[in-house]
């Protein structure tokens, strides 16, 4: 196995919280979720968390550095003694009759307490647990289930469920539905699915911000003597009182009648005006209408 500092690309001198930001950038680019089919990717994947194992635990760190493991844990046997003694007499390192020093003899004879004289591999600390990568989706929504709020059947991988709108969402906005992403690794929570929402239009409100907006067809009469009008709004049939001498443009307010979040933000509905001529068949209307113009001259676009 590599070196575990070349395969996290980090100096000897990296202290820990280098070595935990570089491993999870590194998991996190070579991530097999990111890097689907890829064999190359996945056995990288697996080099950056084993050399983690030993970079990330502070006492096995040290053991490598002292080189008592190697790359992967594994112990490493040192002898301290001599293959013999001075006057070619056997030594302190040497076994009688061997005229060998202590090598295959003696790791024979170590066999039996380290299981057939192989090495023990050292503990691995356990890789760090990543949350899944997060799934988007995208959905359209009718202006009035968006203005009000509603609950949809969001079609994920596991099956149906229901999403939650709130009310006053706009389009581009999202909603979080946790744990409906991508499993995550080494036993990590799953990750979100993030739902995209598209609002359509309305054929008669438009919305800016909390507040809604509409045009307001009147009478010339309701326009010129005042009235009291029903004006539809998001929330349903409400009266509104038009002033005597409105016009087309008269821009007036229902107080609340606009989005209402559950945060407490409330916005209002504005109405403008638009006064109405009778049906261009309606010979009473032409004949007064000419004879009030000639005792009435006034220039609209002055």
């Amino acid at each position: 196995m590599k070196n575990p500092y070349t395969i996290l690309e980090l100096p000897r001198e990296a202290d820990q919280a280098a070595i935990k930001k570089q491993y999870r950038a590194m998991a996190k680019k070579f991530h097999p979720d990111r890097h689907s089919g890829d064999k190359k990717t996945a056995e990288r994947f697996k080099e950056i968390t084993a050399a983690y194992n030993i970079l990330g635990d502070e006492k096995q760190r040290q053991r490598f550095d002292r080189g008592e493991i190697d790359g992967e844990g594994n112990e490493k046997f040192h002898s301290n003694f001599h293959s013999q003694g001075a006057g070619g007499q056997p030594g302190m390192g040497g076994f009688p009759g061997s005229g060998r020093g202590f090598g295959a003899d003696f790791e024979d004879l170590l066999s039996p307490l380290f299981g057939g004289g192989r090495a023990r591999r050292g503990r691995p600390r356990a890789a760090p647990e990543f949350k899944g990568a997060n799934k988007t989706k995208t959905i359209k929504v009718k202006f009035l289930d968006a203005a009000l709020g509603t609950k949809r059947q969001i079609t994920t991988d596991s099956g149906r469920i229901e999403a939650v709108i709130p009310a006053g969402i706009s389009s581009g906005q999202s909603i979080r539905l946790k744990g409906q992403g991508n499993k995550g690794a080494n036993g990590g929570p799953p990750g979100d699915l993030m739902v995209t929402v598209t609002v359509s239009p309305h054929p008669t409100f438009t919305r800016t911000a909390n507040d809604i907006s509409a045009d307001l067809p009147v009478t010339i009469g309701e326009a010129v003597q005042g009235a009291k009008v029903d004006v539809p709004t998001i929330h349903g049939s409400v009266s509104l009182t038009v002033p005597k001498g409105s016009n087309t443009g008269t821009r007036l307010r229902l107080k609340g009648q606009g989005i209402r979040r559950k945060n407490g933000k409330v916005g209002d509905h504005y109405v403008r005006l638009q006064v109405a001529l009778p049906d261009p068949g309606d010979s009473d209307w032409a004949t007064f209408v000419a004879k009030w113009s000639k005792d009435h001259n006034y220039d609209p676009r002055k």
